[in-house]
This record gives C-alpha cells, sequence and structure tokens, in this order.
C-alpha cells in the first residue's frame, strides 16, 4: 500500500502554527504534496523546513511571498525536477515533480486567475505550455514502465459536481467553459483520470477548498479544484480517497483540506 496526500497550505509558516506539524507528524502518507508554501527554505524554521522521517524538496517562487511548492517523501528520491521546460513559468514555484521507485509524483500549483486582468492570461498561458508536457510525461512514464501522480491545487472545478455554487459562477475563473474543457483534455486527450473522481462518481464534491468568507465552510459551500491526477495504471490500483476535512472552522490550518488516496501495490 502507498498513500498520497495533497494540500494547499495557504503559507507554510502560518500553517506550521495552526496544525499542519501535528497533522503531518499523524498522517499516514508515505509522499505529501504541498502548495502555495509561500517561503522560502531559509524563512522555515527546521522542523518545518526539515521534518524528522521526511525527504523534503522545496520550489519557491522568485516572486517574494508567493506560490511555491514542495514534495515530502519517506524514502529518498532517485531525480527531482522544478519546472517543466517553459520559461516563464521555471521560476514560478508551481511544479515540483520527483522519480520514486516506478512512479513520479509531481505537486502543481496552477495559477488562480481573474477573469478580465493579466492573471487570467497569465493561467491561460500556463494551461496551454503545461498540456503537451503532461502527454510526454505520461508518454516518458509508460516508455520506462513508470506511472504517474500529478497532485495538486488545479484551480479548476471540472464538473457542476465540483462546487456548490455552480449556477453563480459559470462566468468566474475556475469554472469558466474554456477552463473546464482543458481539464476535459487532460483527462481524455493527455490519458490521465481523476482518481477521487473515479472512486465516487455520483457524489457532489467531496470539495477541498472553502473560502473564509461567510460560513462557507459550515455550510459546505465549496470547491473541489485539489486533484490527484494519474496515469490509467495506477489510477486502477486506488483503492480509498478522502478529504480530510476538519472538525470545525476552529480546527482548520488552510482554507484547503488534504486530499489523501491510498494506492494497492
Amino acid at each position: 500500500m502507498r498513500t498520497v496526500t495533497t494540500v494547499n497550505v495557504n503559507g507554510l509558516r502560518a500553517a506550521a502554527k495552526k496544525g499542519y506539524l501535528e497533522w503531518l507528524a499523524t498522517t499516514e502518507a508515505d509522499v505529501v504534496c504541498l502548495q502555495e508554501v509561500r517561503a522560502e527554505s531559509h524563512q522555515l524554521t527546521g522542523e518545518v523546513r526539515e521534518p524528522e522521517g521526511w525527504y523534503p524538496f522545496y520550489a519557491p517562487s522568485s516572486l517574494k511571498g508567493r506560490a511555491g511548492v514542495a514534495v515530502l517523501t519517506r524514502r529518498e528520491p532517485e531525480r527531482v525536477q522544478v519546472g517543466f521546460g517553459v520559461p516563464e513559468f521555471e521560476e514560478s514555484g508551481r511544479y515540483l515533480e520527483v522519480d520514486l521507485p516506478g512512479l513520479t509524483v509531481a505537486s502543481l500549483y496552477l495559477p488562480s486567475g481573474e477573469v478580465g486582468t493579466e492573471r487570467q492570461e497569465e493561467k491561460e498561458r500556463f494551461m496551454a505550455g503545461f498540456l503537451p508536457y503532461l502527454v510526454q510525461l505520461r508518454q516518458r512514464a509508460a516508455e520506462s514502465g513508470r506511472e504517474v501522480l500529478v497532485c495538486g491545487d488545479w484551480n479548476i472545478a471540472h464538473r457542476e459536481a465540483d462546487l456548490k455554487n455552480w449556477r453563480g459562477n459559470r462566468k468566474s475563473s475556475g469554472f469558466l467553459p474554456e477552463e473546464r474543457q482543458w481539464m476535459t483534455s487532460v483527462f481524455d486527450e493527455a490519458g490521465y483520470v481523476d482518481v477521487v473522481r473515479a472512486l465516487h462518481p455520483d457524489v457532489e464534491g467531496p470539495y477541498s477548498w472553502w473560502s473564509y468568507r461567510g460560513r462557507a465552510f459550515d455550510n459546505d459551500s465549496g470547491w473541489r479544484i485539489d486533484y490527484q491526477v494519474a496515469s490509467p495504471g495506477l489510477a486502477g490500483r486506488a483503492v480509498k480517497a478522502q478529504v480530510e476535512r476538519a472538525a470545525s472552522h476552529a480546527d482548520r490550518w488552510s482554507d484547503h483540506a488534504p486530499v489523501t488516496v491510498a494506492f494497492e501495490g
């Protein structure tokens, strides 16, 4: 059994003060992918930067205090790669992948976007460059007998079942028709599988992000934007997927919840 968790920590230094370290100490995950770390390694305390029992790898953004991804693994990787070959995003703190025996695991933080702004244009450029890379990644992995798992905050709700208020968000970044079609291309053209949806095909959510505004968390008015996207062989070995939703609003250490999947073999 191999277990993988992905979570947007909404600032690792802040999360560490609210319960992240306690969660990490009790998780059964073999690999943990983090997004929105928003810190360079030297800004983290030792116990946060190098938690006992883990091999941690970080890809901070060149823009201070923004983005940043990380992968923590219980065994030392064979290879570590930052970025996916598109110069604009090489130092953006949005993609980091590691090779473990038979498996490539990546942590992704796709830009969030905002309709009518440069942020949305950046998101569109990222998507345009990332899809071909996903195709190549799966092809290379297949040729070498490896599986692929891309975890992270994709900042797109693919289906109506992936956000509570889908009717009110049809013109919002994260649920635009062209973004949803792009996610469809990840699955239909690039050949990946949305692992959580495959295991929970007929449910609303399970949501993984709730705004801090209003009573979104208490009302479970959320979005499912944190995905584990796998090559078909690995997806077929997924036996359990869950969102580790906090017991209460006060117990949250991020506006996202960890998404955890257990795989056989």
